[in-house]
Protein backbone atom coordinates (compact mmCIF):
# COMPACT_ATOMS: atom_id res chain seq x y z
CA UNK A 1 0.00 0.00 0.00
CA UNK A 2 1.54 3.44 -0.83
CA UNK A 3 2.31 6.00 1.63
CA UNK A 4 -1.07 8.30 2.27
CA UNK A 5 0.03 12.17 2.28
CA UNK A 6 -0.82 14.81 3.14
CA UNK A 7 -0.47 18.85 2.29
CA UNK A 8 2.52 20.04 3.58
CA UNK A 9 1.64 23.02 6.27
CA UNK A 10 4.31 25.48 7.35
CA UNK A 11 6.32 23.95 9.59
CA UNK A 12 8.57 25.87 11.82
CA UNK A 13 8.79 23.66 14.96
CA UNK A 14 8.59 20.23 15.96
CA UNK A 15 8.19 18.42 19.11
CA UNK A 16 8.55 14.40 19.18
CA UNK A 17 6.84 12.28 21.97
CA UNK A 18 7.27 8.50 22.56
CA UNK A 19 9.38 5.59 23.85
CA UNK A 20 12.83 4.10 22.56
CA UNK A 21 12.09 4.13 18.88
CA UNK A 22 11.03 7.97 19.07
CA UNK A 23 13.88 8.76 21.12
CA UNK A 24 16.31 6.73 18.49
CA UNK A 25 17.72 3.61 20.72
CA UNK A 26 19.63 1.58 17.79
CA UNK A 27 21.02 4.23 16.29
CA UNK A 28 24.21 5.60 17.98
CA UNK A 29 24.80 9.51 17.71
CA UNK A 30 27.80 11.49 19.48
CA UNK A 31 28.80 10.39 23.03
CA UNK A 32 25.99 8.30 24.58
CA UNK A 33 23.09 9.95 22.66
CA UNK A 34 21.06 8.57 19.99
CA UNK A 35 19.50 9.86 16.80
CA UNK A 36 16.57 8.50 15.59
CA UNK A 37 13.91 8.56 12.84
CA UNK A 38 12.89 11.42 14.22
CA UNK A 39 16.50 13.55 14.24
CA UNK A 40 16.34 12.95 10.89
CA UNK A 41 12.80 14.51 10.15
CA UNK A 42 13.43 17.41 11.63
CA UNK A 43 16.36 18.17 9.47
CA UNK A 44 14.18 17.07 6.39
CA UNK A 45 11.72 18.93 7.58
CA UNK A 46 14.29 21.82 8.62
CA UNK A 47 16.28 21.97 5.14
CA UNK A 48 12.55 22.79 3.53
CA UNK A 49 12.50 26.24 5.05
CA UNK A 50 14.06 29.06 3.74
CA UNK A 51 14.30 30.62 6.77
CA UNK A 52 16.92 29.88 9.47
CA UNK A 53 14.58 29.84 12.42
CA UNK A 54 13.34 26.10 12.63
CA UNK A 55 13.45 24.89 16.24
CA UNK A 56 12.88 21.02 17.27
CA UNK A 57 12.55 19.03 20.97
CA UNK A 58 12.53 15.68 21.21
CA UNK A 59 10.99 14.26 24.90
CA UNK A 60 10.78 10.72 24.00
CA UNK A 61 12.54 8.72 26.81
CA UNK A 62 13.04 4.50 25.83
CA UNK A 63 11.34 1.97 28.00
CA UNK A 64 8.11 4.07 28.79
CA UNK A 65 4.57 2.65 28.70
CA UNK A 66 1.74 4.94 26.97
CA UNK A 67 0.24 6.45 30.49
CA UNK A 68 3.60 7.45 31.41
CA UNK A 69 4.31 9.51 28.04
CA UNK A 70 0.90 10.66 27.92
CA UNK A 71 1.11 11.92 32.24
CA UNK A 72 4.99 12.93 31.15
CA UNK A 73 5.49 14.15 28.17
CA UNK A 74 2.02 15.03 26.84
CA UNK A 75 1.83 18.46 28.70
CA UNK A 76 5.14 19.49 28.06
CA UNK A 77 4.20 19.01 24.28
CA UNK A 78 1.19 21.12 24.83
CA UNK A 79 3.07 23.77 26.54
CA UNK A 80 5.84 24.13 23.79
CA UNK A 81 2.83 24.37 21.53
CA UNK A 82 4.47 23.58 18.34
CA UNK A 83 3.43 23.60 14.67
CA UNK A 84 3.86 19.53 14.67
CA UNK A 85 3.60 16.92 16.69
CA UNK A 86 4.64 13.54 16.11
CA UNK A 87 2.74 10.88 18.82
CA UNK A 88 4.12 7.24 18.70
CA UNK A 89 3.05 5.35 21.97
CA UNK A 90 1.79 2.31 22.94
CA UNK A 91 4.12 -0.16 21.63
CA UNK A 92 5.55 -1.10 24.76
CA UNK A 93 1.91 -1.63 26.38
CA UNK A 94 1.33 -4.36 23.69
CA UNK A 95 4.61 -6.73 23.95
CA UNK A 96 3.29 -6.78 27.55
CA UNK A 97 1.65 -10.37 28.09
CA UNK A 98 -2.38 -10.09 28.73
CA UNK A 99 -2.80 -6.32 27.57
CA UNK A 100 -5.89 -6.18 25.39
CA UNK A 101 -5.15 -3.54 22.21
CA UNK A 102 -8.37 -2.28 22.26
CA UNK A 103 -7.77 -0.44 25.64
CA UNK A 104 -4.63 0.87 24.75
CA UNK A 105 -6.23 1.83 21.62
CA UNK A 106 -8.92 3.66 23.92
CA UNK A 107 -6.66 5.48 26.06
CA UNK A 108 -4.68 6.89 22.99
CA UNK A 109 -7.11 8.19 21.62
CA UNK A 110 -8.00 10.08 24.34
CA UNK A 111 -4.63 11.60 24.40
CA UNK A 112 -4.78 12.54 20.56
CA UNK A 113 -7.89 14.16 21.27
CA UNK A 114 -6.23 16.31 23.92
CA UNK A 115 -2.88 17.02 22.15
CA UNK A 116 -4.76 18.18 19.11
CA UNK A 117 -6.82 20.79 20.60
CA UNK A 118 -3.27 22.29 21.43
CA UNK A 119 -0.86 22.12 18.73
CA UNK A 120 -0.71 22.37 15.08
CA UNK A 121 -0.60 19.03 13.74
CA UNK A 122 -0.49 15.91 15.17
CA UNK A 123 0.96 13.06 13.00
CA UNK A 124 0.52 9.51 14.70
CA UNK A 125 1.91 6.02 13.90
CA UNK A 126 1.17 2.43 13.43
CA UNK A 127 3.05 -0.57 14.50
CA UNK A 128 5.70 -2.53 12.58
CA UNK A 129 5.05 -5.68 10.47
CA UNK A 130 6.60 -8.16 12.76
CA UNK A 131 6.40 -10.95 10.96
CA UNK A 132 10.14 -10.98 10.19
CA UNK A 133 11.19 -10.35 13.72
CA UNK A 134 11.80 -13.22 15.72
CA UNK A 135 11.24 -12.09 19.05
CA UNK A 136 8.14 -10.12 18.00
CA UNK A 137 6.41 -11.99 15.31
CA UNK A 138 4.23 -13.96 17.59
CA UNK A 139 2.48 -10.41 18.56
CA UNK A 140 1.80 -9.56 14.94
CA UNK A 141 -2.27 -10.43 15.67
CA UNK A 142 -1.88 -7.51 18.63
CA UNK A 143 -0.17 -5.50 16.87
CA UNK A 144 -2.55 -5.51 13.95
CA UNK A 145 -5.56 -4.71 15.62
CA UNK A 146 -3.64 -1.68 17.61
CA UNK A 147 -2.42 -0.31 14.33
CA UNK A 148 -5.99 -0.80 12.90
CA UNK A 149 -7.22 1.28 15.62
CA UNK A 150 -4.89 3.91 15.01
CA UNK A 151 -5.46 4.36 11.44
CA UNK A 152 -9.00 5.08 12.83
CA UNK A 153 -7.90 7.58 15.27
CA UNK A 154 -6.39 9.14 12.31
CA UNK A 155 -9.21 9.62 10.46
CA UNK A 156 -11.43 10.90 13.08
CA UNK A 157 -9.02 13.27 14.23
CA UNK A 158 -7.92 14.49 10.60
CA UNK A 159 -4.38 13.45 11.60
CA UNK A 160 -1.47 11.86 9.06
CA UNK A 161 -0.59 8.82 9.82
CA UNK A 162 3.17 7.54 9.53
CA UNK A 163 1.93 3.81 8.49
CA UNK A 164 5.01 1.91 9.40
CA UNK A 165 2.97 -1.27 8.70
CA UNK A 166 3.08 -0.73 4.79
CA UNK A 167 6.81 0.10 4.98
CA UNK A 168 8.46 -3.00 3.06
CA UNK A 169 11.61 -2.25 3.73
CA UNK A 170 11.92 -2.39 7.73
CA UNK A 171 11.10 -6.00 7.51
CA UNK A 172 14.51 -6.90 6.27
CA UNK A 173 16.91 -8.16 9.21
CA UNK A 174 19.26 -5.28 8.48
CA UNK A 175 16.44 -2.56 9.42
CA UNK A 176 16.83 -3.74 12.62
CA UNK A 177 19.34 -3.67 15.54
CA UNK A 178 21.28 -6.31 17.11
CA UNK A 179 18.89 -6.33 19.84
CA UNK A 180 16.21 -7.01 17.44
CA UNK A 181 13.89 -4.84 19.10
CA UNK A 182 15.06 -1.49 17.68
CA UNK A 183 16.16 -0.56 14.26
CA UNK A 184 19.44 0.10 12.77
CA UNK A 185 20.64 3.50 11.46
CA UNK A 186 19.38 2.74 7.92
CA UNK A 187 16.36 1.57 9.45
CA UNK A 188 15.76 4.78 11.30
CA UNK A 189 16.78 6.71 7.67
CA UNK A 190 13.99 4.81 6.56
CA UNK A 191 11.19 5.94 8.74
CA UNK A 192 12.40 9.50 8.50
CA UNK A 193 12.19 9.38 5.02
CA UNK A 194 8.50 8.09 4.73
CA UNK A 195 7.20 10.81 7.51
CA UNK A 196 8.77 13.19 5.68
CA UNK A 197 6.57 11.87 2.23
CA UNK A 198 3.72 11.80 4.51
CA UNK A 199 4.30 15.37 5.68
CA UNK A 200 4.42 16.33 1.66
CA UNK A 201 8.22 16.70 1.79
CA UNK A 202 10.55 15.47 -1.60
CA UNK A 203 12.79 13.18 -0.12
CA UNK A 204 16.36 12.65 -1.58
CA UNK A 205 15.93 8.42 -1.71
CA UNK A 206 13.02 6.03 -1.63
CA UNK A 207 12.48 4.78 1.82
CA UNK A 208 11.56 1.53 0.41
CA UNK A 209 14.60 0.93 -1.76
CA UNK A 210 15.34 -3.01 -2.55
CA UNK A 211 18.50 -4.08 -0.15
CA UNK A 212 21.11 -4.99 -2.36
CA UNK A 213 21.46 -8.49 -2.80
CA UNK A 214 22.73 -10.70 0.89
CA UNK A 215 24.67 -13.86 0.53
CA UNK A 216 22.25 -16.57 2.35
CA UNK A 217 22.81 -17.40 5.69
CA UNK A 218 23.57 -20.82 7.09
CA UNK A 219 22.33 -22.71 9.82
CA UNK A 220 25.73 -22.26 11.57
CA UNK A 221 24.90 -18.64 11.53
CA UNK A 222 21.91 -18.28 12.54
CA UNK A 223 22.16 -20.12 15.70
CA UNK A 224 25.24 -18.56 16.74
CA UNK A 225 23.49 -15.29 16.16
CA UNK A 226 20.55 -16.35 18.35
CA UNK A 227 22.77 -17.79 20.89
CA UNK A 228 24.92 -14.25 21.45
CA UNK A 229 21.20 -12.35 21.10
CA UNK A 230 19.79 -13.98 23.69
CA UNK A 231 23.29 -13.34 26.11
CA UNK A 232 23.64 -10.31 25.29
CA UNK A 233 19.75 -8.95 24.86
CA UNK A 234 17.38 -11.40 26.09
CA UNK A 235 18.50 -12.23 29.63
CA UNK A 236 19.39 -8.69 30.67
CA UNK A 237 15.33 -7.98 29.12
CA UNK A 238 13.81 -10.67 31.45
CA UNK A 239 15.83 -9.72 34.51
CA UNK A 240 14.96 -6.18 34.21
CA UNK A 241 11.23 -7.42 33.73
CA UNK A 242 11.76 -9.44 36.88
CA UNK A 243 12.81 -6.76 39.02
CA UNK A 244 10.35 -4.09 37.92
CA UNK A 245 13.00 -2.29 36.15
CA UNK A 246 12.43 -0.34 32.63
CA UNK A 247 15.20 0.89 30.64
CA UNK A 248 14.26 4.58 30.98
CA UNK A 249 14.58 4.89 34.69
CA UNK A 250 17.13 7.94 35.61
CA UNK A 251 16.86 8.38 31.95
CA UNK A 252 15.92 12.05 31.16
CA UNK A 253 14.40 13.49 27.51
CA UNK A 254 17.20 14.43 25.38
CA UNK A 255 16.37 17.42 23.78
CA UNK A 256 13.63 18.69 26.67
CA UNK A 257 13.20 22.09 24.75
CA UNK A 258 12.40 23.83 21.62
CA UNK A 259 15.69 24.83 19.93
CA UNK A 260 17.41 25.55 16.70
CA UNK A 261 19.19 22.86 14.85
Amino acid sequence: MAATTTKLKTIGSYAAIGDSFTEGVGDPGPGDSYLGWADRLAVLLADQREEHDFRYANLAVRGKLLDQIVGDQLPRAKALAPDLVTFCAGGNDIIRPGTDPDDVAERFEAAVADLTGAVGQVMITTGFDTRGVPVLKHLRGKVATYSAHVRAIADRYDCPVLDLWSLKSVQDRRAWDTDRLHLSPEGHTRVALRAAQVLGLEVPADPDQPWPPQRPRGSVDVTRDNIQWARDHLVPWIGRRLRGESSGDHVEAKRPDLLPL
